[in-house]
């Protein structure tokens, strides 16, 4: 066998991570919120193009004719002083009774220290001292005696702002303990009778774990009043000062609505919420002047050519969204039709194969998206379920086995409720072949207690 060294011409087919490429798959799995600020960001680095913010496309109504009004009843009604606004017209505004969401813990409770009498400077100075050290949930976080080293005021002068501060709104604020908390609110409602002082000081880890007995035998009372008592605290505010948290609210914005027409379902992608991309037509005009230096000319091809690759990658995504979430109500007929029960078992494979992509593509497509429907509002992800095999051969999806688990946990019995066991009998009764793990995990997943916690006396 003879070897030697030769060149030879081969061609072959290889993917190449382009930046190009990259981008158009960092797109692609954004969600409408985290695209706007990309594109924002973008547009920060390429003078080349503008953003300009979509304006909203209201559906086409009939314009509604404005009522006649008859002047002369109202002049008539002004003149003899029987005048009033009509029920249309009333001043009452249920906005101006919503609280303004711009003050937080600190200033709410230095403005209530502002109305109390009788404080002297060196009372107002420690009041602001422990407001200062009051962490997120409204707890006080340092020790009275720290306070003291701090301030150099002795324990008990302390103790006389702290209990006046304890009493600010909201009510439980300042507490130094969680105990201390529950009994400033049921102070407050006038409901600190002794034995439910009693668990609440010295058997709260007892009352959260529903050992009623083990309660009732040690206070001297039933088992149905320490849950009468587990009730009313399980209704207080374990964290008082969290109502004036300042973390930003994110709302869901649908990447993608399924709208019904008919009888057929029709995708439209949601372009409202992002902003369109502009070329910038000064830089435009640069473009084709003569005079212009060529090494300006070639920065701005170059940003151009990447404002040409964005919008083919915003594009790209928007005919993915929609053939993606065409393939999922394709499939998920049934559920848009009769509802959750019809849930199918459905993976991303099958919806890869349905659409001719990789199964890599449909897991970025999906993540973090949501789709507006007439039967609310779901992320992507919520289609794709495990399937759990029937008595019959066939498969249902493991979100409508957990619909019918609470379902089947809502009309038990309080005083006997359903163990696992007993729900995967029930549930093998009607042909889903379910193990008692399975239940107790989709009933956990669900945050339902276990039945020893469900138990009414």
């Amino acid at each position: 066998m003879n070897m030697g060294l030769g060149l030879y011409q081969e061609q072959t087919l290889k993917l190449v991570m382009t930046p190009e490429l990259r981008q158009a798959i960092t797109i692609l799995q954004y969600s409408a919120v985290d695209l706007i600020s990309y594109l924002q960001d973008q547009a920060n680095e390429n003078p080349v193009f503008d953003l300009e913010v979509a304006a909203e496309v209201a559906t086409a109504k009939a314009e509604r004719p404005a009522p006649e009004i008859d002047w002369k009843e109202i002049v008539g009604n002004r003149a003899t002083g029987d005048y009033s606004p009509a029920k249309n017209e009333s001043t009452y505004n249920p906005l101006d009774y919503v609280q303004q969401g711009n003050e937080n813990l600190y200033e709410h409770l230095e403005r209530q220290l502002g109305y109390v009498k009788g404080f002297s400077p060196l009372q107002k100075r420690i009041a602001l001292f422990l407001i200062g050290n009051l962490d997120e949930k409204g707890y006080l976080e340092i020790t009275l005696e720290e306070a003291s080293r701090n301030l150099g005021v002795d324990v008990p002068e302390i103790e006389d702002v702290l209990s006046v501060l304890q009493h600010f709104d909201p009510v439980g604020v300042a507490a130094r303990s969680l105990e201390e908390c529950l009994l400033l609110q049921l102070e407050h409602l006038a409901l600190d009778d002794e034995k439910i002082v009693l668990v609440v000081r010295n058997h709260l880890q007892d009352l959260a774990d529903n050992r009623y007995q083990r309660i009732a035998d040690k206070v001297g009372c039933t088992p149905q009043e320490v849950q009468t008592m587990a009730d009313l605290v399980r209704t207080l505010n374990p964290r008082p000062g969290a109502q004036f948290s300042q973390a930003e609210t994110r709302y869901v914005i649908p990447d993608v609505t399924v709208e019904k027409v008919g009888s057929e379902y029709v995708v439209l992608v949601n372009d409202v919420a992002a902003p369109r991309l502009k070329i910038n037509s000064f830089y435009e005009k640069m473009l084709s002047q003569q005079k212009s230096q060529e090494e300006a000319k070639q920065f701005i091809h170059d940003k151009l050519n990447a404002a040409m690759w964005l919008a083919k990658s915003l594009e790209q995504r928007r005919l993915t969204l929609m053939r993606v979430t065409q393939a999922i109500v394709d499939m998920q007929r049934d559920f848009f039709d009769r509802g959750i029960h019809y849930l199918k078992p459905m993976t991303q494979k099958e919806i890869a194969e349905r659409v001719g992509l990789h199964e890599s593509t449909i897991s970025r497509a999906t993540s973090n998206k949501y789709v507006q429907t007439p039967r609310g509002i779901f992320e992507l992800k919520y289609f794709f379920t495990s399937a759990l095999t029937t008595s019959s051969g066939s498969a249902t999806s493991s979100e409508s086995v957990k619909r019918r688990i609470k379902a089947l946990i809502e009309q038990e019995d309080r005083k006997a409720p359903l163990s696992d066991q007993k729900l995967g009998e029930m549930l093998l009764a009607e042909g889903i072949e379910i193990s008692r793990r399975t239940v107790a995990k989709y009933r956990e997943e669900m945050l339902i207690p276990s039945s020893a916690k469900r138990k009414r006396f």
